[in-house]
């Protein structure tokens, strides 16, 4: 039984790597309901313990906030923590909150809805953590960039910093800002850093 918080260890799979099928990975997640495995693009695991409190906390008012935005905006689908995303390299990554166009959501026949939809979200958010370290969150957030990512916020409660990701330029670091935009992509969005610091 897990009694403490772990930051993420990786898993070397080796051989064992081609006889996980997609199915068997999503089962394993399911059995392991206090673990977040997410599979890097190697294809070995990487695991962590979930989160305590106060990053439970950060985590539902980034979802509230994006997702009462989404549902208002009708433009897309927001996610919330723990939800998987299988990316083009064949990483399976759950970002601390994603957002979706509607269209690439309602494209997906609905057996790929039930499991790790094969899309890497248009905007997502990493909240760092004691589970979640920045330095690890800065090579994600570059994997998502790459994997098709439009808009990305790595966000640090500890050092008040947000640092905004886009393809094709240099990341923008924000000092403490009250607040970040998600314009253009997402229209009439600005995020309330407030209750996250």
């Amino acid at each position: 039984m897990i009694t403490e918080i772990f930051p993420t260890f990786t898993l070397q799979l080796g051989n064992l790597r081609e006889k996980i099928s997609d199915d068997d990975y999503f089962e394993l997640c399911q059995l392991n309901e206090l673990l977040v495995i997410e599979r890097n693009k190697d294809g070995d695991f990487d695991i962590r313990s979930l989160g305590g409190g106060l990053d439970g906390m950060r985590s539902a008012a980034l979802t509230s906030e994006i997702g009462g935005w989404a549902k208002e905006n009708n433009a897309g689908v927001c996610f919330g923590a723990l939800t998987g995303f299988t990316l083009p390299n064949g990483a399976v990554r759950a970002p601390s909150v994603a957002w979706l166009k509607r269209e690439r959501w309602e494209n997906l026949p609905d057996e790929q809805k039930e499991k790790f939809a094969p899309l890497c979200p248009d905007f997502l958010v990493e909240l760092s953590s004691s589970v979640k370290p920045v330095e690890v969150l800065q090579t994600k957030m570059r994997e998502y960039i790459e994997n098709g990512t439009s808009l990305g916020w790595l966000i640090d409660p500890i050092n008040k910093s947000v640092n905004v990701y886009r393809p094709n330029a240099d990341i923008e670091i924000l000092e403490d800002p009250e607040f970040v935009s998600g314009e253009p992509l997402l229209k009439g969005f600005t995020l309330n850093l407030k209750e996250i610091w």
